[in-house]
């Protein structure tokens, strides 16, 4: 079986700090995928390049203190992108791509950071330009090999995926548009969201993320903004998924699923 967890962390020295290592030396994923790392790899040098024995890969923002992603892994890449080749969006620390291929199979896992159109009309703009450049990025990566990308989407799909959708119809996260990427992402272009594929209609206990506003933690006022996106032969293999509550790293709580395949056997 093969564990692989995704977590925006919010910062990887705040989410260690309040026991990220120490949960994943519990847990033992086989890798995990992280996004807002927001550090450097100055900041990452003799303390965060391995965590709880999986090895480090990252893509840093250009500015400091913003975005990053990483993927920590106990199995060695036969190859490892940083960036997806954006002129735009790779300064912004946005995606790595571990590829694990064998003789009898080709297959990546992503961590990957969307954009947030939250904090104005500009941001939503450059959101949805990433939004069109990367659609064209993952169907090219389809039609060449199998992969699972993991990562803060930045996009609630469904009205079940959020607690209160009526209200935030005009809001970035749940626009038309965003959720209309979404489901073509999920029928043209033929990708799974592994989560539905186990869960197709759960409500509650789907959200990832909760404001920290107000009581929205205590409350279960969330949305479900992390996915397990992948191509359909590796999404067949998911057997259970968990998402873990019983501490805080972040405002993001990790999602777990578990493959029953093997990425150094192509099996």
């Amino acid at each position: 079986m093969f564990k692989l967890t995704s977590l925006n962390l919010n910062g990887i020295r705040s989410a260690n700090a309040k026991g990220l290592e120490a949960w994943l030396t519990l847990t033992q994923p086989d890798c995990i995928c992280v996004q807002e790392v927001r550090a450097q790899a100055a900041d990452m040098q003799g303390r965060f390049e391995h965590l709880a024995g999986l090895r480090g890969h990252f893509h840093f923002a250009e500015k400091k203190g913003y975005s990053g992603v990483g993927l920590y892994t106990r199995h060695e890449p036969s190859e490892v992108r940083v960036g997806y080749g954006s002129s735009q969006f790779d300064a912004e620390g946005r995606y790595v791509e571990l590829r694990f291929d064998t003789p009898n199979a080709k297959r990546s896992i992503i961590s990957c950071y969307f954009p947030s159109g939250s904090s104005g009309e500009e941001r939503q703009q450059a959101k949805f330009r990433f939004l069109e450049e990367f659609y064209l990025h993952l169907a090219q990566l389809k039609s060449e090999r199998e992969f699972i990308l993991c990562g803060d989407v930045n996009i609630a799909h469904q009205e079940i995926d959020l607690k209160n959708w009526k209200g935030n119809r005009k809001n970035s996260g749940f626009l038309p548009e965003e959720r209309a990427w979404m489901t073509k992402l999920l029928t043209e272009a033929g990708l799974v969201d592994v989560y539905r594929q186990l869960h197709p209609s759960t409500t509650d206990e789907a959200y990832t993320w909760w404001s920290n506003r107000g009581q929205a933690y205590a409350k279960n006022v969330g949305w479900r903004l992390d996915y397990h996106l992948a191509t359909a032969g590796m999404a067949s293999g998911a057997r259970s998924v968990d998402i873990y509550k019983g501490e805080k790293f972040s405002d993001h709580a990790p999602l777990t699923i578990d493959y029953d395949w093997a990425l150094d056997a192509g099996t």
